[in-house]
């Protein structure tokens, strides 16, 4: 065996350096650095011994390339395939991160037990006892799902040789360790390493591999940031574990949109998906109440209808407050100096509390039309009919500006009964809606005036 070689990594963003320092040049973080012994051995971690290896032998003129569209695996699960964008691409490497207890290892055990290939399970974290306690509270199917908890990924690769999978799923990531690197599992070391052989088993083999990945305190994924660089897709799955809705978004995708997101909700039997997520996103009140607005936004492809909230109320402290929840704090504060400065509205000495019902964050320009609606309506205390929705982006100059693809939203306020439509007149709109009324305005004086007065 060759000599040993000593490094110092950063544990929070992955920084070698040659000495220990107790602060991290790079993030700046304090008592991170720590050492980890590399073994200087020449070894192959994937032996692709019975599997053909698809490989180019030779360069390729760009002509000569075959441009045919690869055929992306069905994994019968409508919000993830809309996710990664029709399916999971043979010899892709998806790493899913997310909160613990969000319900990673239960979206992954439930599509691998739906999913019509030979599937692996890999779990470092629980026995196969409790997965199959987990299995049998989710579904009564599975035939093509096989359990393996191991977390040396010799041993691994060794039951992928004898069974030949064609999907790997693989719990967690940061639980793996390899024989060719000489420190703790989760390391910086261990986790680069164990992803750079289970990349080359996949891009080799042309088997998709999912990785779970653990999370650091403020949110990213646990690991040097290289990690994220060397996967083809990265899948964030967020929601609040009081509540029952998960939702599924998409970082880096290599094969399709990074703004698509699924939704679904958790159950005791396991994950429903949304098909309508407006279900979620508009409260079904019988009443109305000041203070409500529903707008119309876009997530990649899909139209949403959400609901905004705002309450506006005397300031009792010495400043005024302006407090957001899935809303832009910056943005907020400048359609307030919009409404004071062009509407005349003394909204200076108040407290503003903004909110996005449903728990997700929209950064959408559209919504800013019924952010100012529910404004005016707290502020008035008038409520806006449940049957009229927006879709408008405000400027400084309180004029109402055009968004895109407004046909696509106005169509989705009509399928859903809504009423009216308020957008922008400067808005080309070729078609007839005969379902809805469509109101174009110019400028925040006009809202008041069909609203308020």
């Amino acid at each position: 065996m060759a000599k040993l070689k000593t490094s110092f990594f950063c544990q929070n963003c992955g920084s070698q350096y040659s000495k220990w320092q107790g602060q991290c040049n790079a993030c700046k973080e304090w008592n991170t650095v720590v050492e980890e012994v590399i073994e200087k051995e020449e070894k192959t971690s994937w032996k692709p011994a019975s599997i053909e290896v698809k490989k180019a032998t030779k360069p390729l003129k760009i002509a000569e390339i075959n441009t045919a569209q690869e055929v992306r695996m069905d994994t019968i699960d409508a919000e993830l395939n809309r996710v990664l964008g029709g399916g999971i691409v043979p010899g892709s490497l998806i790493l899913l991160g997310g909160e613990p207890g969000i319900g990673k290892s239960t979206l992954l055990l439930q599509i691998s037990l739906k999913l019509p290939y030979k599937t692996l399970y890999v779990s470092g974290e629980e026995s196969q006892k409790q997965i199959k306690m987990r299995a049998e509270r989710i579904t009564s199917t599975g035939d093509n799902c096989y359990i393996l908890t191991e977390t040396k990924t010799q041993n691994i690769f060794k039951q992928i040789q004898e069974m030949q999978p064609e999907i790997v799923i693989i719990d967690s990531i940061q639980t793996l360790h390899t024989d060719y690197i000489e420190s703790s599992p989760g390391s910086i070391s261990q986790i680069r390493e164990c992803t750079a052989e289970l990349i080359k088993f996949a891009k080799e083999t042309n088997v998709p591999v999912i990785l779970i990945g653990h999370i650091t305190k403020d949110g990213s994924i646990a690991g040097p940031k290289i990690l994220e660089h060397m996967v083809d897709t990265v899948l964030q799955f967020e929601g609040d574990r009081n509540h029952v809705y998960r939702i599924l978004r998409s970082l880096k995708n290599r094969f399709g949109s990074t703004a698509e997101l699924g939704i679904y909700e958790m159950q005791g039997s396991g994950l429903r998906e949304v098909s309508n997520p407006s279900e979620i996103l508009l409260s079904h009140r019988q009443e109305e109440l000041s203070g409500t607005a529903i707008a119309s936004t876009l997530e990649g492809m899909r139209p949403l209808m959400i609901e905004i909230q705002a309450l506006v109320s005397t300031a009792v402290y010495g400043t005024p407050q302006r407090s957001t929840t899935g809303y832009n704090a910056k943005r907020l504060n400048m359609l307030l100096a919009v409404l004071e400065k062009r509407a005349g509205f003394r909204l200076g000495t108040k407290d503003v509390f903004l909110n996005v019902t449903g728990g997700i964050s929209v950064d959408d320009p559209a919504i800013d039309l019924a952010v100012v609606a529910s404004i005016l309506s707290s502020n008035e205390d008038i409520a806006v009919s449940k049957e009229i929705c927006f879709a408008g982006e405000v400027g400084l100059s309180g004029e109402i500006r055009p968004v895109n693809r407004v046909e696509q939203r106005i169509q989705e306020a009509e399928k859903l009964g809504f009423a009216t439509i308020f957008i922008s007149k400067y808005n080309k709109i070729a078609t007839k809606y005969p379902g809805i009324k469509i109101v174009l305005v110019s400028k925040i004086e006009e809202i008041v005036d069909n609203l308020f007065v």
